[in-house]
């Protein structure tokens, strides 16, 4: 979201303007005193529609936030199933009593990845590599059931219940990878800062969900039946006997979106007693209650007992987005991993042929020597230097082992399969200097780009909008509690005459009668009971709410400047990516045209050695150039690929370019395969000795 200046709000710079806002802010704390105390004698109508515009007011001042692209498609998922949604009662009503199952994890390679097996070795393409990351990498298949757990609280919202949040980090512990963003100290765009947390077990709670809670939208009901058998003395003549009496009672309970509640009580008794001033016994007794109970103020309206529903919503597309910079963080990984296996790869063959030049002019140094024709000088030189060459040989080796094996980690769930530990990896891309049509967009349009395109925009957005619903939360919080309730209620009573009443049964009690006429007579109309009244809880001071109202507030206002920071910094991460890579390219060319120049000068001063017009040392000296300048135009390379994989995900356009399906990436099984632009293949060549290094 972009703060213009005429979005800021502009201080106040003369004493005088000071002076006269604390004159000002007086005046209106006076006034707010005596509007508070008229606040109880507003009818609740009109209480509510001034809390809304007071609300509307605030979020009226507030800069409005562009609205990036979406993560399509909507809600991903991993399987089928949909956590969102409750189980039905058919067929089997008992099913929403019993627990879910969730398919285990799954330890073993894709097939894919023994397919590319062949003749113990793993000729692996970058479109390879990426397709098995995205079957079996561990950071995306932890990040997965991030999707899930989203839609939990959904479900959990559509009950009238609080939400636990749903996760949106990223998973960042591939081995080998590293993202390459700018990184700035101090206090400008990107800086980073550090504090400790003074809350509660050392962390720090947001306002999130402020607001009175949500009725409790799952209907429920309560039965309560027991059986009591008694024997008392008698301490009088109204007291003492035998008594037994059982209970059947029942309890609806409903909440409404409203902010209303119903309660529906149905109570049975059955009793008995040989004391001889009951009339019944036995005693039939029936009788019900409905309530129904509706917020005036605090918790009225549908926004209020439904804004965890839409929290939850937004939860979801920010888990949504944030899986896909999970894709677009972990293809970066694995990119650079394939670079820095390609540079190690080509730092072995480099190192070979150093190795077979100095062995080569060691060989020749010694015939000589044997002859007279040669100092024994040159041949320990010589010899020297073919101990270095084999030395940086064996470094090499090693090197190139564990940048296999980290690639393997990084494409693979199960190392323990001793064929693919054993098969070395053969990458066959190499990178070229074709410019892409990123690379020729001026940084003003690259910067559009990532403004609609990266997730981490989607999510700052998303956040604000859950502020918002925050803010009209704990605004309405602040409200009293006002409640009117009505209820209506009828009872009957039947039974058989006690046949030991003798004192006070001396009229006609009637015909012996059952449960029926006590059930009839409950809704009859013949004994009943109905009302209405109002509850109303006025906090003195309110200061909870308060502080809960500003702190809302405050942390919109913070979002707010994170948000305009992230455009900021994402600015400076484009230009400072695209100036990487244009410096990137003239180092490649550089790198190219040095070690065309070097590998001419060895040329010709071995030509002068076989004449006699060289030294031994000088052709050594022209074979250390050689290999600098090759390792300087592998680096070169190595550092122009992994700048412009990371230009394609600071742009957050790594999925298009590849042709990366999003729902494919969401369910793990990738049916096309990326294409990755801007690739040659491998120039055919003499593969190097891969045994490991000690075995050389």
């Amino acid at each position: 979201m972009f703060l213009n200046g005429n979005g800021r709000e502009q201080g106040v710079t003369s004493r005088n303007s000071m002076w006269a806002g604390a004159r000002s802010a007086e005046k209106l704390r006076a006034a707010a005193v005596v509007l508070l105390s008229l606040t109880t004698l507003v009818p609740q109508g009109m209480a509510q529609q001034s809390s809304s515009q007071a609300g509307n007011s605030v979020l009226a001042e507030l800069p409005a936030a562009p609205v990036p692209t979406s993560t399509e498609p909507l809600y991903l998922r991993d399987t089928a199933r949909d956590f969102s949604k409750a189980r039905g009662l058919f067929p089997n009503p008992l099913k929403i009593y019993t627990g879910t199952e969730v398919d285990k994890a799954s330890f073993m390679n894709s097939v894919r990845l023994t397919d590319l097996v062949k003749n113990g070795k793993i000729y692996l393409s970058l479109s390879d590599a990426l397709t098995l990351a995205l079957e079996n990498n561990y950071d995306l298949a932890i990040a997965r059931y991030n999707l899930d757990i989203a839609d939990t609280d959904i479900l959990r919202a559509k009950a009238g219940a609080s939400l636990f949040g749903a996760p949106s980090s990223l998973v960042t512990n591939t081995l080998g990878g590293s993202s390459q963003t700018l990184t700035a100290s101090g206090g400008g765009p990107g800086g980073s800062s550090s504090s400790a947390s003074s809350g509660a077990a050392g962390l720090t709670l947001s306002a999130d969900g402020a607001g009175p809670a949500p009725e409790n939208l799952d209907p429920s009901i309560t039965a309560t039946i027991s059986f009591d058998r008694q024997r008392s003395p008698s301490t009088s003549f109204f007291s003492g006997g035998t008594s037994s009496n059982n209970q059947y009672n029942f309890t609806y309970n409903q909440g409404f979106v409203t902010g209303t509640s119903a309660v529906v009580a149905f109570n049975n008794t059955y009793s008995s007693t040989s004391n001889s001033v009951s009339t019944f016994s036995p005693e039939l007794f029936s009788s019900y209650k409905a309530t129904v109970t509706q917020h005036l103020l605090q918790g009225r309206g549908m926004w209020v007992n439904k804004r965890f529903m839409q929290e939850a919503i937004y939860d979801r597309r920010i888990t949504d987005a944030g899986f896909r910079q999970q894709i677009l963080y972990t293809v970066n990984q694995v990119e650079n991993i394939y670079w820095a296996l390609v540079s190690s790869y080509e730092d072995l063959q480099s190192k070979e042929r150093a190795l077979e030049q100095t062995t080569k002019v060691y060989e020749d140094d010694k015939k000589q020597l044997e002859i007279g024709t040669m100092a024994p000088l040159d041949v320990v030189t010589a010899e020297s230097s073919m101990a270095a060459d084999k030395q940086a040989l064996i470094s090499s080796q090693s090197n190139l082992n564990y940048q296999q094996l980290i690639m393997k980690q990084a494409i693979a769930r199960n190392l323990n399969d001793p064929a693919l530990i054993a098969a070395p990896i053969i990458p066959t891309d190499r990178v070229s200097l074709e410019q892409l049509p990123e690379e020729k967009l001026s940084a003003d349009e690259l910067v559009k780009t990532a403004f609609e395109q990266r997730p981490e925009l989607e999510q700052a957005v998303l956040a604000i909008k859950k502020d918002e619903i925050t803010l009209k939360g704990a605004k309405n919080a602040l409200l009293p509690v006002f409640d009117a309730y009505g209820y209506l209620s009828g009872q009957g009573i039947a039974g058989t005459k006690n046949p030991n009443c003798t004192v006070f049964c001396t009229g006609q009690v009637g015909a012996s009668t059952g449960y029926g006429t006590a059930f009839e007579n409950t809704f009859n109309n013949s004994a009943p009971d109905k009302g209405i009244g109002f509850n109303l809880t006025i906090p003195l001071s309110n200061r909870t709410a308060q502080a809960l109202q500003a702190r809302s507030v405050i942390e919109y206002r913070q979002a707010q400047l994170r948000l305009e920071q992230l455009y900021t910094q994402i600015r400076m991460q484009v230009v400072n990516q695209q100036y990487a890579l244009t410096n990137d390219r003239a180092g490649v060319l550089a790198a190219e045209a040095s070690q065309r120049y070097n590998a001419q000068s060895l040329d010709a001063e071995q030509k002068k050695l076989h004449l006699g017009a060289s030294t031994t040392a000088l052709v050594l000296q022209q074979s250390r150039n050689l290999a600098q300048s090759e390792n300087s135009l592998i680096a070169a390379k190595a550092a122009y690929a992994r700048d412009r994989a990371a230009l394609y995900e600071l742009l957050a356009s790594t999925l298009q370019h590849y042709g990366i399906n999003l729902t494919e990436a969401a369910a793990g099984v990738v049916r096309e395969q990326p294409v990755v632009p801007g690739l040659e293949a491998a120039k055919p060549g003499k593969e190097p000795s891969l045994a490991p290094a000690g075995q050389q």
